[in-house]
């Protein structure tokens, strides 16, 4: 069993409570999703987020095919981490931690994403032809997004 990790930061010149109400509201994921990705949230995103929240969406990740996704926020620390985890979607394991952190100037946001594939070893013979490279361009996306919203990190 492959699992596979990405390891994101960035660093954005806002307050921590600007970041934190930001990233932590779930209907801002669209906001920050390619528009390509057909990202719609069906439930769960209507409080603020809190340990045991379940938000289904609907995603269009590869192939045009659209795929329904089911995550579990498992724990939240005000203003410090939340973790997001997948209950039924397109991976056999997605555990995604999400930091923040004060530094001089602004936050430094941080993403940790553990998962694997299905389908075993065919899984892993896509994974770098496809799905890499796939959650790589989203974080990329997301990465420009959010220096459009809140600005350039200056060091």
């Amino acid at each position: 069993m492959k699992i596979y990790t990405l390891h994101k930061k960035q660093n954005l010149p806002i307050t921590l409570d600007e970041a934190w109400e930001f990233l932590s509201n779930p209907k801002n994921l669209k906001i920050i999703t390619p528009d390509y990705m057909g990202f719609n949230i069906l439930s769960g995103a209507d409080k603020p987020m809190f340990s045991g929240q379940m938000i289904q969406y609907i995603v269009t990740p590869i192939l045009g095919i659209p795929t329904k996704w089911v995550t579990e926020i498992t724990h939240v620390q005000d203003k410090k981490y939340f973790v997001d985890e997948q209950r039924y979607g397109p991976y056999s394991l997605w555990h995604h931690k999400h930091f923040l952190k004060e530094i001089p100037g602004g936050i430094e946001m941080e993403d940790i994403i553990d998962y694997k594939i299905p389908m075993g070893i065919l899984g892993q013979l896509v994974h770098p032809i496809l799905v890499k490279p796939k959650l790589d361009e989203i974080f990329e996306y997301r990465r420009k997004k959010l220096i459009e919203l809140f600005g350039e990190f200056q060091h």
